[in-house]
């Protein structure tokens, strides 16, 4: 295992020059840590390392690995390598343990722990903050404001230093949330769109009668005639046509909000005996169904009965009339949450200027001049600097997050921790650059070094090269992927790992222009077959937007974040591209995860599981003994281990220890019963299969055609190292993209598809992109149409067709800047992405 060498006792001591070779003697403070002394453990966290030894999470092999502290660290390596495992599931999760150790264990059962990491030792190490890669559960009550806990100051400011109307009584800052009770408009419960229940949308044909079915937003079956029946006794005539029964009544059966309970004779055979029978609205009971039914088939279809749009109570804000009463600088809570953080800054800044308010407005107790109000603007306004510094000015704090790009994300946690003001912390980042374009990367990494200048260890799982060149030390991990990597190939300065033969990362990381640098297959682009028109395209931030859209080819949208990329692929090609001739079939890979269970494996999420277990059930000692395809699942009773019901693990707890995962003690990890695993098939059982990687069970299933069709798309895509039942949660952003990428390519193709592809490289290392290309490029020559929204400058640089919006994010964005081919796009004068694209074409 190549190790680095011993550096003077101090923190300030400069990296090493190079890495140590594999084959060198081990320093005295290698030895086994329960053999040393405690002056040399004391060594070991003074002299500026963290240093982990044994480390055997997922696909590391008793990694060992020295990096310094108070530098930015890149940790690289293809997909899959193992690069996550070291720097989240080793360091990040043993500093979180430690943390939680000094939290009393009462409260310690109340936090989300994580899993005590597999490593035998880390010494030197910080506290530790990370900041993943991940969306959130798509929720529209969580927004920029929320995730970022601006909302929490702005609110405070209109309940302290607000200007109220005339008579008012102040209200709390609870009042100023639409998520709270004392806050949430009564009509629209604080999301700002409102269903209502009209005569329109609740009779679809007023020719009929009540008997026949004339409110048509009532239940069926039962509880349908049971109505009916309840509104003829209370007199009513069910058998005249809606059209024709008098207006009052007829609002009375739509709105009222009265229940009344009679007594009904049913003339049915079903029901003999007289009843007791509650009349409901039809407004009743559709809201009511919204509200409290378990049930989404049913809220579903009741949503055919409601109107829905903005609020008319709240105007869409979700805030009651008194909060909506308050404002700041002219300008309720509401118009405020909606500007640009840009524009927002621009508000609040004559307020956070006020020279002096205490001493101007000691005895004030509220208003714009008040000592509170300088306070808390000067506070957001600093905070709202640094998110604008970030790029993001034309986010607003109302904006929901599910919205919101991994790249946005990203950068609003790391402006959060920046503004925190953390001193010796490790900042651990899984890919802060996805998503990014190129343009963005640069405030970044100024970020980057501000946290890095302020006293802490930055370590980056990255792909960027630009990010890595810029490290101050490389860990580089591999060489393959899965069973293929874990092996840590060089820790070191950046310039060392030019001269490690076995890095895939090192001929990426060579400058721009060199000749190591792995260069775009120089070729001529496809012609196109057909032209996609879009005109006056309006959506977002594009306005009246004409763009042409090449079929038969790869085109590439191109633009930095916030500039209406996804929105023009998602809402204009995808919505008009059914109609062309050409197209037959649209196929959408998006970025949602493929499963958050151990239950969703890469074998059931591609479909090939049913094959395998079609083939089980074809033998003769499933034939003779009567079982089906079923027999083979794991998520159904029958032929599943019923003690951990085909997980093939089991949680145990340990009370104010953070709970643990163990083998199942009955099936020890199969997932299936003895007898299940009876049943051969040319020698294994269902779990063996399932423990192959998908190159071995690409010999092992040659027979098997609907199997070994889609083991071959996932090996070309660079995932014949996978486990066909790895759990989902254990793949990596990488995989998970690439394994939704495979299911589409494996079913059959005719040509005249339009693939959509939103940022498809995201989590790749460039050997992944390369080898993702070629797979987008085989589609194409297929007869195909290919486009992705993609900021890799590999990608854009190898396609036909480039469409470059801008020129920044927001309101500020929306227009076409530049298009062509990427010379053509890299010579643009206005295109923010010509100078980095012409770069790499050079």
């Amino acid at each position: 295992m190549p190790r680095t060498p011993d550096v003077a006792a101090s923190a300030d001591a400069a990296p090493p020059a190079a890495a140590a070779s594999a084959d060198a003697p081990l320093a005295a403070d290698d030895a086994p840590l329960d053999a040393l002394p405690l002056a040399v453990l004391e060594h070991a966290s003074r002299d500026g390392f963290v240093r982990v030894r044994g480390a055997r999470e997922n696909n590391l092999r008793g990694v060992d690995l020295d990096v310094p502290r108070d530098r930015l660290v890149a940790f690289t390596g293809v997909s899959g390598s193992g690069k996550s495992s070291l720097a989240f599931g080793t360091i990040f999760a043993e500093a979180q343990r430690r943390f939680l150790e000094s939290v009393a264990p009462y409260a310690r059962r109340l936090i989300a722990q994580g899993s005590t990491p597999h490593v035998d030792s880390i010494t030197g190490l910080p506290p530790a903050v990370a900041l993943q890669q991940r969306r959130g559960a798509p929720s529209s009550r969580s927004t920029v404001g929320t995730l970022t806990t601006l909302s929490n100051s702005v609110r405070m400011l209109y309940s302290r230093a607000g200007r109220y109307p005339e008579g008012a009584a102040r209200l709390e800052s609870d009042s100023f949330s639409p998520n709270t009770v004392a806050g949430a408009c009564p009509r629209c419960h604080g999301l700002g769109v409102a269903h209502e229940v009209t005569e329109a949308s609740a009779v679809h044909d007023d020719s009929l009668s009540i008997r026949d079915g004339a409110i048509t937003a009532w239940p069926g079956a039962w509880q349908g005639k049971n109505l009916r029946d309840v509104t003829a006794v209370l007199g009513y005539d069910i058998d005249t046509p809606w059209r024709e029964l008098d207006r009052a009544d007829r609002d009375w059966l739509l709105f009222t909000e009265e229940q009344p309970v009679v007594e009904v004779h049913p003339q049915r055979d079903r029901v003999a005996k007289p009843y007791k029978g509650r009349f409901w609205s039809a407004r009743q009971f559709v809201l009511h169904t919204l509200a409290d039914s378990q049930s989404e088939t049913q809220r579903t279809k009741v949503l055919r009965f409601v109107e829905s749009g903005r609020c008319s109570l709240c105007h869409g804000s979700g805030l009651t009339r008194a909060a909506l009463a308050v404002t700041v600088g002219g300008h309720t809570i509401a118009d405020l949450n909606g500007l640009p953080l840009a524009a927002l800054a621009e508000v609040l800044r004559p307020i956070a200027s006020i020279a002096d308010a205490g001493a101007a407005t000691r005895s004030a107790s509220s208003g714009e001049r008040s000592e509170v109000a300088v306070g808390i603007s000067r506070d957001v306004l600093g905070r709202v600097e640094v998110l604008t510094g970030l790029g993001l000015g034309y986010l607003s704090l109302d904006r929901a997050t599910p919205t919101l790009s991994p790249g946005e994300m990203q950068r609003l946690r790391i402006a959060t921790q920046l503004r925190s003001g953390l001193f010796g912390v490790v900042y651990v980042l899984d890919e802060p650059s996805a998503g990014l374009h190129p343009a963005d990367v640069e405030p970044l990494l100024d970020v980057l070094d501000g946290l890095r200048a302020g006293g802490n260890s930055v370590f980056v799982v990255e792909h960027d090269m630009d990010i890595v060149r810029r490290a101050d030390w490389i860990v580089d991990v591999g060489p393959g992927a899965g069973s293929g990597g874990g092996d840590v190939l060089y820790s070191g300065p950046v310039a060392g790992l030019a001269d490690v033969e076995a890095s895939v990362t090192r001929r990426f990381l060579a400058r721009p222009g060199t000749d190591e640098e792995a260069r775009v297959t120089e070729r001529a682009p496809r012609v196109p077959t057909a032209w996609l028109e879009l005109r006056d395209v309006t959506a977002h931030n594009l306005r009246g937007l004409d763009v042409d859209v090449p079929l038969g080819v790869l085109t590439a949208v191109t633009g930095v974040s916030g500039s209406g990329k996804s929105t023009l692929v998602d809402r204009a090609v995808r919505e008009h591209a059914g109609a062309h001739d050409t197209v037959d079939r649209i196929v959408q890979v998006d970025q949602k995860a493929i499963g958050r269970t151990p239950r969703s494996n890469l074998a059931t999420y591609t479909g090939l599981f049913d094959a395998v277990r079609a083939a089980f059930a074809a033998t003769d000692e499933a034939r003779a003994r009567g079982w089906s395809a079923g027999r083979f699942s794991f998520n159904v009773v029958g032929g599943r281990c019923e003690v951990c019901q085909g997980e093939g693990s089991v949680s145990v707890e340990l009370l104010f220890l953070p709970s643990t995962w163990a083998p199942c003690p009955e099936c020890h990890g199969a997932r299936y019963t003895a007898e299940t695993l009876e049943v051969r098939y040319d020698g294994a059982s269902i779990a063996d299969v399932l423990g192959m990687t998908v190159d071995e069970a690409a010999a092992f299933l040659r027979d098997v055609p609907a199997a070994s069709r889609a083991l071959e798309t996932l090996r070309q895509v660079g995932l014949g190292y996978l486990r066909l039942g790895q759990p989902a949660p254990e793949l990596s952003g990488g995989e998970a993209q690439r394994i939704k990428l495979a299911t589409e390519l494996q079913r059959a193709r005719t040509g005249h598809t339009l693939y959509l592809l939103d940022e498809p490289t995201t989590g790749l290392h460039p050997a992944d992109v390369e080898l993702l290309t070629a797979q987008l490029e085989r589609l194409v020559d297929a007869g195909n149409t290919v486009v992705v929204v993609e900021h890799s400058l590999d990608v854009i640089a190898a396609a036909d067709h480039v469409i470059d919006l801008g020129p920044n994010g927001g309101d500020d964005g929306g227009r076409v800047m530049a298009q062509g081919t990427p010379a053509e796009v890299a010579a643009s004068t206005t295109s923010r992405t010509a100078p980095y694209l012409a770069a790499r074409l050079r």
